[in-house]
């Protein structure tokens, strides 16, 4: 797996019809900065509204699954998802003209090619894995599913179907290596059964889907009166039933294809936790909704352990953002620039660096012979370091402004005097909504919390 975050080396895009909405639409996939993550852009919209690929965001899962924020909707986003994750990609804007990417075969294949054919480029920066720390469990007992994620220093799927079909039977899939995704998983096909194709239909659940970029498996007899209304519903001229009981000539490309694109589903679910993981993830009967279901148990154990840790501060490694790009990013100067170093920033946590110093010019005053730093300016640090996390949601966040808005539930635990270097994290409590941010602050001195807050901010573009 690899240690540092990557991006793709040019704009490549993708055209062609959505599966459940049967809307044309273009998607192209930028490059991104540094702990930028998956971002969808509605291109089509007033404002071109970012939706960020978290599992928060989820609204609806009745055949795919779709994200919402901002006022715009993305439908049916894990093939694309599980494209970016199989290729190790860390860092992508996905924009799209309209409600859906494209289905194209109904893999994530033609996804992959086309981002290959435009290459990867490795980013200065490490990767922000999340690793499985101890079992985390899901199990609907009435749909027969249960899922599981065990600590291992790797990242590695098993998924097992069973639909109680006699063609299909029980099937299992298995990704040992994530580099083998591309290879043993990517090409798998959406499917579904024949009984399920004409209420999909009628509840205008599947208009792009064709016999070119969905399998239908046929678990019954059908009759020729049947088939005729089928290929009528289809817009084909004839339709028919292999042996194999897959529907119109279409060939399976593996034996286990249905199970692998199981897999290769739960892939895609699952990179809506927003970092890469490593365990051992074991699946039976996992769908979209048991897939979400867990990974917002994920997220859930991932924000807990970000909360009950301290994080841990290298001088010797590179930070994230030194003190050039926070100018480039904040719009305060001297002496109300507070921050010295981003050490850690994903799409829901940053983690920066004060190193407090007797030269600081509040100190003459606050108190002669006893220098204490105002606890009113470790709150204005500790603001200054979340408006890194909030600005990192947009773009451009030279285009914008970060307001405090309120605090909470404040605590100062010890005094912060000269020579102590601060370690501030914050983490966003909710998702970000019409530009409001709710997170979570604690500042750490020698790993020992000598203050904490919950804050709200709103984020304003400056022409507003």
């Amino acid at each position: 797996m690899n240690d540092k975050q990557h991006t793709i080396k040019a704009p490549v895009t993708v055209s062609g019809i959505g599966l459940h909405t049967g809307v044309s639409a273009n998607m192209t996939f930028c490059p991104a900065p540094v702990n930028h993550g998956y971002k969808f852009q509605r291109v089509d919209m007033p404002g071109q509204p970012i939706v960020d690929a978290d599992v928060d965001n989820v609204v609806d899962l009745s055949r795919g699954t779709t994200i919402e924020q901002n006022g715009a909707r993305v439908n049916t986003v894990e093939h694309t998802l599980a494209a970016l994750v199989g290729l190790q990609l860390d860092n992508v804007l996905i924009q799209l003209d309209g409600p859906e990417p494209p289905i194209m075969d109904g893999s994530s294949f033609e996804f992959i090619q086309a981002i290959q054919a435009v290459g990867l480029e490795e980013q200065n920066a490490l990767r922000n894995y999340f690793e499985i720390p101890e079992e985390i469990r899901f199990v609907d007992n009435a749909r027969a599913v249960e899922i599981a994620a065990l600590p291992l220093n790797d990242y590695r799927l098993t998924v097992m179907v069973d639909y109680n079909s006699p063609v299909l039977g029980s099937q299992h899939a298995s990704l040992t290596d994530i580099t083998q995704f591309t290879s043993e998983i990517s090409s798998s096909r959406t499917f579904c059964f024949l009984h399920e194709l004409e209420a999909l239909y009628k509840s205008n659940l599947i208009k792009g889907g064709d016999l070119s970029n969905a399998i239908v498996v046929v678990d019954r007899v059908v009759s020729d009166e049947e088939l005729s209304e089928l290929a009528t519903m289809l817009g084909k001229p004839k339709v028919a039933v292999k042996k194999e009981g897959i529907l119109n000539n279409v060939d399976l490309r593996y034996k286990n294809e249905p199970a692998r694109h199981k897999l290769l589903d739960m892939v895609g679910d699952l990179a809506l936790v927003g970092r890469p993981l490593k365990g051992q993830i074991l699946a039976a009967r996992p769908g979209h909704a048991a897939n979400v279901a867990f990974a917002k148990k994920i997220k859930k154990k991932m924000m807990e352990a970000n909360t009950s840790s301290v994080p841990t501060y290298d001088p010797g490694r590179e930070p994230v953002m030194d003190i050039n790009q926070i100018s480039q990013t904040l719009p305060h100067r001297y002496p109300f620039l507070l921050i010295d170093k981003i050490i850690h920033l994903d799409a829901n946590t940053v983690a920066s660096i004060k190193n407090v110093t007797i030269n600081e010019p509040f100190f003459p005053g606050h108190f002669p012979g006893n220098p204490v730093m105002p606890g009113v300016l470790q709150i204005e640090a500790m603001a200054q370091t979340g408006g890194i996390l909030v600005l990192n949601t947009v773009p451009d966040p030279e285009n914008y402004w970060t307001y405090f808005l309120g605090i909470e539930n404040c605590r100062f635990r010890k005094r912060v005097t000269p020579g102590d270097t601060i370690i501030f994290r914050c983490q966003l409590l909710s998702p970000i909504k019409r530009g409001i941010a709710k997170m979570k602050g604690q500042a750490f001195v020698n790993g020992k919390v000598v203050m904490e807050a919950e804050m709200s901010a709103a984020i304003v573009r400056k022409d507003a």
